[in-house]
């Protein structure tokens, strides 16, 4: 099979095709014929050799992708051999096959396309676990998303406001601003031109949000304390911007303020599963009924990965980048 390999720890040039044998199967296994891939923000982690490949896992990158099973074992699911679905995967998703346990894989919703449906995995199960499950948002919560033109942020973005939710994120540039909020954000804060803790203050008459879904972690931690109502929560999912803060924690004790977060890579098969089965129930009827929908930035051939990768380097996307096979 055709596969891209990551020749050395560097730039996006060090992204090579290759061929390589077909992926074996484990109990519990399935083989995907891959026809799109995710691209996020962790492979390019793993291209520079900061984000090593769990234990087992390819090591191509890759964490998503959307195909046919052609193999392997489906017991204990609704799946079948020539099934169309996405899957999220521990790695190998830049290849023409790709394995991905069973109960990590979801149905292609109908109308999608495959570039559609391999912008979902990564960032829907990212987002359900870590601002609905660890972040708890719920009835008339109020969320603010960084990096809100991001395939994370639109992701965010729509699941809360299809669930009812208010959602306020931050941008670098207006043009953006413009683009989420057309996707549903009640609000964009251009970070470069606003101070995005005075914005919130005013836009929720001082209360503060409920939430942050935070990808940048590092000094933003105390503004988005400063961000927060009494009992709010912040979630951790990067730290483009670092991962040291000196907080007040006497903020923390006096409003009642969680300060949480995780990454889904290292996390078990069944954990995993278990947030498939959530966004099988709660978010795939919103797809199908296209209350919800992936948005791609753009597509790439297989061979120009790298482009890709620089791309997603340079922030240019609004959206999803996606490999084609």
């Amino acid at each position: 099979m055709k596969a891209v390999e990551i020749s050395t720890p560097g730039g996006p040039e060090v992204l090579k095709l290759v061929e390589r044998e077909k992926p074996e199967l484990k109990k519990g296994d399935v083989l995907i014929r891959v026809t799109a891939a995710g691209i996020n923000r962790p492979d390019v982690f793993q291209r520079k050799g900061a984000y090593p490949p769990p234990p087992g896992a390819s090591d191509l990158p890759g964490l998503e992708v959307a195909g046919e099973i052609v193999e392997g074992d489906l017991a204990g699911t609704s799946l079948k051999i020539g099934d169309r679905v996405c899957a999220l995967t521990p790695g190998g998703g830049y290849a023409e096959y790709c394995v991905a346990p069973a109960g990590n894989c979801l149905p292609i919703p109908d109308g999608f396309s495959d570039v559609e449906a391999a912008a979902l995995p990564e960032t829907f199960f990212t987002v359900w676990t870590n601002v609905f499950d660890r972040g708890a948002l719920s009835g008339d919560e109020t969320l603010l998303v960084h990096g809100g033109a991001s395939g994370i942020g639109t992701t965010a973005i729509q699941i809360a406001r299809a669930l009812g939710h208010k959602v306020f994120v931050t941008v670098g540039s207006d043009e953006r601003a413009a683009a989420v909020e057309a996707l549903g954000a009640s609000k964009a804060i251009n970070y470069k031109t606003q101070d995005f803790v005075e914005e919130i203050k005013k836009l929720t008459d001082g209360k503060g949000v409920d939430v942050v879904l935070d990808m940048v972690s590092g000094e933003y931690i105390n503004r988005n304390i400063q961000c927060l109502a009494d009992d709010g929560r912040i979630v951790i999912i990067a730290q483009l911007g670092g991962s040291k803060a000196t907080i007040d924690t006497a903020q923390v004790m006096r409003r009642r303020l969680t300060i949480t977060g995780s990454t889904l890579r290292p996390r078990s098969v069944a954990f995993k599963t278990q947030i498939a089965q959530a966004l099988q129930q709660k978010v795939w009827p919103l797809l199908a009924a296209g209350k919800i929908r992936p948005v791609i930035h753009a597509t790439f051939a297989l061979a120009q990965a790298s482009d890709a990768h620089a791309m997603m380097e340079k922030g240019e996307n609004i959206g999803k980048i996606v490999l084609t096979f």
